[in-house]
């Protein structure tokens, strides 16, 4: 791949005073990302905030300092990770967590040893796409209820016309965001949508700041540690939840990885390697489920960041790992977030889920995958169908598996079984890159990578 002319490039390191503002750039672009996954799932945007920040800073480390990533909150868990919590509360949270680790890291060794032929065997587009647009379709009657202020105790919508009135408003400034604003502001179209809608709902008469007043500047989190403040708990119903999900979501870190390796011009599939890169986000979700945080994936926003400033620098990602952990640790800002309407947050939600979806399609779309050929069509429906209406089959009392589980599963078996498989991956696009490494035993590692 060839030089992009970077202003700063992979191990350059800029002076203090362009570090700190370099950082707070990239700090900006995940912030609004990192915290929604919290807020929609009953966790902690604090704690989430800190388990990224360790958990990019633990991948920047396991990738040798030579991938450029931030490590933030993954929008894909948010329905599994809300169904655990339902089921088990915080312990079921960290071990969905931790599972979703695993499976990464479990992956990643398996490439290092067998390349990944076996992985686009088994997750084609045509299995993929779909899943990932029940991941946001399936999400779709929560933004709503958000924006539309549902009273769970009452099972009604309370002073909805207000609440959607902001909910829109919201959606309304997020979308000029990101159509019509250039730079990095374009970058960051979710913190924007977040602050206007903030400024609004405050108007409209919906926001209580009582708790930010009181609030410390400093305070420790309520960390959900294991055999310290929670009992870890084992169950098959979340395990099945949460690792087909990995699976999936798997496609998407490939993915970021090709854009990011175009990006900075340098094939990151080779040096330091696709096991590498995974396993640094498996011990990322690893260490989140340790401390009570949700599952991190590599972010979007902060690959968006790099392509606008060609500030291609491993130490400005690492300052801006440093700061959200510094950030979790003010009550304050924690409090602050916590005061923004379920209003503000449905209006975001809205096109966040449906961009979610949109990316589903997306992948299809580039990946030339006929509908019109049947068996495609087949696949397709069925996982859609089952995945947002709900089909699930109950095992045992305490064991299920879930909607989401189920439909990955009936759309990789189906897969496996009708034939023409070859249409299931239509141009090849989505894995072009990494068959070329494949066929020369090459996959994920150079001759001095070792795990």
């Amino acid at each position: 791949m060839t030089n992009r002319n970077p202003v700063l490039d992979v191990h350059d390191r800029p002076a203090w005073h362009q570090w700190i503002l370099l950082s707070l750039q990239h700090l900006f672009a995940m912030f609004g990302a990192t915290i929604l996954v919290p807020i929609l799932t009953g966790l902690s945007p604090s704690i989430a905030l800190v388990s990224s920040g360790l958990g990019t800073l633990a991948y920047l480390l396991v990738t040798r300092g030579q991938i450029p990533a931030y490590i933030g909150s993954s929008f894909a868990f948010i329905f599994p990770l809300i169904a655990a919590m339902s089921f088990g509360g915080a312990a079921a949270v960290m071990l969905g967590t931790f599972t979703a680790g695993v499976v990464y890291g479990l992956t990643a060794v398996l490439i290092r040893m067998f390349g990944v032929g076996w992985l686009m065997r088994l997750l084609p587009p045509v299995v993929v796409g779909p899943v990932i647009m029940v991941i946001g379709l399936g999400l779709a009657s929560t933004a709503i209820d958000m924006a539309m202020n549902f009273d769970e105790e009452t099972g009604a919508y309370v002073d909805s016309l207000r609440h959607l009135s902001v909910a829109l408003a919201t959606l309304a400034i997020t979308i000029v965001t990101s159509v019509f604003f250039k730079g990095f502001l374009r970058v960051i179209p979710i913190l924007t949508g977040l602050v206007g809608g903030y400024i609004l709902a405050y108007m409209a008469g919906i926001v209580d700041l009582s708790a930010v007043a009181a609030a410390p500047w400093l305070h420790i989190p309520d960390f959900a540690i294991p055999f310290v403040t929670v009992t870890p708990s084992w169950s098959w119903t979340v395990i099945i939840i949460m690792a087909p999900i990995a699976l999936v979501t798997m496609a998407e870190h490939i993915g970021d990885q090709m854009v990011l390796s175009n990006i900075v011009g340098r094939n990151f599939l080779r040096n330091p390697g696709l096991h590498r890169s995974l396993l640094g986000d498996g011990l990322a979700s690893i260490i989140a489920s340790l401390v009570g945080g949700p599952p991190n994936t590599t972010y979007g926003e902060n690959i968006g960041v790099l392509a606008i400033t060609k500030i291609f620098s491993v130490f400005v990602i690492g300052g801006a790992a440093v700061l959200a952990i510094l950030f979790g640790f003010s009550g304050k800002i924690e409090a602050l977030i916590a005061s923004i309407p379920e209003a503000v947050m449905g209006g975001v939600s809205i096109l966040l889920f449906g961009i979610i979806a949109s990316a589903g399609l997306r992948l299809l779309i580039e990946n030339e995958i006929d509908l019109g050929e049947n068996r495609n069509l087949v696949i397709a429906a069925t996982i859609l169908v089952i995945g947002i209406g709900g089909a699930f089959i109950p095992i045992t009392e305490y064991l299920e598996i879930p909607a989401m589980a189920l439909a990955t599963i009936i759309g990789m078996i189906l897969h496996a079984i009708l034939p023409n498989k070859s249409l299931g991956y239509g141009n090849g696009k989505m894995f072009s890159s990494l068959e070329e490494e494949n066929k020369t035993a090459e996959v994920g590692r150079d001759d001095s990578a070792n795990l």
